[in-house]
């Protein structure tokens, strides 16, 4: 099958590569090296250096022709959609819906969108989230993410683009870049390596800071290669379904660091208190068992077993 992977260089989105490619997949990437890694890139997969705003992209999709286009490309900031909401939605609505025309022009069959479940339903009262849960998207990212699942219906309805969507918890694992929607695990592990102090970041009546569900990328990749041939029209959560308080995350770090590290400042161990950023939510946590039914996935990997998997993978590039 030819797929083509907008943001293949990415974190996430060079595993899913990796795990096509690895089925027999004949693949190609559009990333514009943003936030994206060229030592990221699968060397099995024809590269394009190119935004996915750029009228070029209609050109590779010409030469393509995927069947599939596997959607990861995006301004994935909360805190920055916040800062430019302008910028986020020129990226995140307009880039995609650049995408989806040459999609359609070019006889794609299905798009797997990647949206936000840790973003999109807000302060959601129903805790784990489930699909059913009405989206309450409070950031502009999470607004253009919940904006573009409704293009993808209308492109189902008036073009019969078949399409899947995938909606993330909180994602780390080996290629994490510090920065970014669930950028905190990889940013822990870089600052205790460096030997510096490290934040959790709260609000005031929780110092254990924010909860957050956290999914290993492993799990993601597998995920991603299930929604090739299943879940036609239908959003799927993509989590583990355990919340997790950010102080409890430094903790399972903190101690996986000091086993690679004996040497380890133990004055690092007490992080510091910092405060929420702009668009952050007190609490997310997503129900998967959607994707169980539908997709026949469920996700593998604890969090223990994850992160050390990613700080074996950190500590190979140091």
């Amino acid at each position: 099958m030819k797929i083509l992977v907008t943001g293949g260089a990415g974190f996430i989105g060079s595993n899913v590569v990796d795990a096509y490619i690895g089925a027999g997949h004949d693949v190609a990437v559009v990333d514009n090296l943003f936030s994206g890694k060229r030592r990221n890139l699968n060397p099995k997969a024809r590269f394009y250096l190119l935004d996915i705003r750029s009228q070029e992209v209609k050109k590779v999709f010409e030469h393509e022709r995927p069947d599939i286009v596997n959607h990861h490309a995006a301004q994935m900031s909360v805190p920055a959609s916040v800062e430019d909401p302008m910028y986020d939605a020129d990226v995140n609505v307009r880039g995609f819906l650049n995408v989806l025309e040459a999609a359609r022009s070019n006889g794609t069959k299905k798009v797997i969108f990647i949206s936000s479940g840790g973003a999109i339903y807000g302060e959601a009262k129903e805790y784990p989230t489930s699909e059913k849960y009405q989206p309450v998207p409070m950031s502009p990212y999470a607004i253009t993410k919940f904006v573009s699942e409704q293009y993808l219906a209308f492109y189902r309805h008036q073009y019969g683009l078949d399409y899947t969507v995938l909606r993330y918890a909180n994602i780390y694992g080996p290629r994490q870049i510090p920065h970014g929607e669930a950028g905190v695990v990889a940013i822990f592990m870089d600052r205790l390596l460096n030997g510096s102090r490290c934040a959790v970041n709260s609000f005031d009546e929780e110092p254990r800071g924010m909860t957050r569900d956290y999914c290993f990328v492993g799990d993601v990749a597998r995920a991603n290669m299930l929604a090739l041939s299943k879940g036609s029209e239908q959003a799927f959560n993509i989590g583990t379904g355990v919340a997790t308080h950010t102080a409890d995350l430094f903790g399972e770090i903190y101690e996986a660091v000091r086993k690679k590290v004996p040497g380890l400042d133990s004055g690092l161990k007490t992080p510091d208190r910092g405060v929420a950023r702009a668009g952050d939510l007190k609490n997310s946590c997503l129900n998967a068992g959607k994707a169980k039914t539908g997709l026949g996935w469920s996700p593998e990997v604890a969090l223990r077993e994850g992160i050390e998997k990613t700080l074996d993978w950190r500590m190979t590039i140091s």
